[in-house]
């Protein structure tokens, strides 16, 4: 998408979804340096609150933020930020998430007249459609004239 293609409110749906399995949680884990017990250690999860193992919310946050990249930041210059990133409810090995992006906002840059800004809002559900992660994102895009 170029800038000009960003309409504030239009609400974008990324499919498919993405089902985790035990490989991504623990490799991510520890990939980020996230040893808790939680995230690698069955036994010691099923002693917990949850029962079970519980996805890192690294893992969780990536791979919701991956399943947007094809229809809002595939032509984009840079990320700018992502902000209020709020984890609603636990994520589970075998879960398939899923997301949806509303635009919030788009402004040319005014440092970069051939570029603009674009903050959107992303949720994460599960199967179950129940909200798991939210979080804005800023992007750097390219115009329609920049990107002829």
């Amino acid at each position: 998408m170029v800038y000009e293609d960003y309409v504030p409110g239009e609400i974008v749906e990324h499919r498919p979804g993405r089902t985790i399995t035990m490989t991504d949680n623990v490799w991510s884990s520890l990939l980020c340096l996230n040893q808790h017990p939680l995230h690698i250690d069955a036994v010691w999860a099923e002693q917990s609150g949850f029962g079970k193992i519980v996805v890192s919310s690294l893992v969780t946050f990536g791979i919701v933020n991956g399943l947007t990249v094809s229809t809002i930041s595939s032509k984009c210059v840079a990320n700018l930020g992502w902000d209020s990133v709020r984890l609603t409810a636990p994520v589970f090995v075998g879960d398939t998430l899923y997301a949806s992006t509303r635009i919030v906002s788009c402004r040319k840059s005014a440092t970069r007249p051939d570029q603009g800004i674009v903050t959107v809002h992303t949720t994460g559900r599960n199967q179950d459609d129940v909200t798991v992660i939210e979080f804005d994102r800023t992007i750097l895009v390219p115009t329609k004239e920049a990107a002829a």
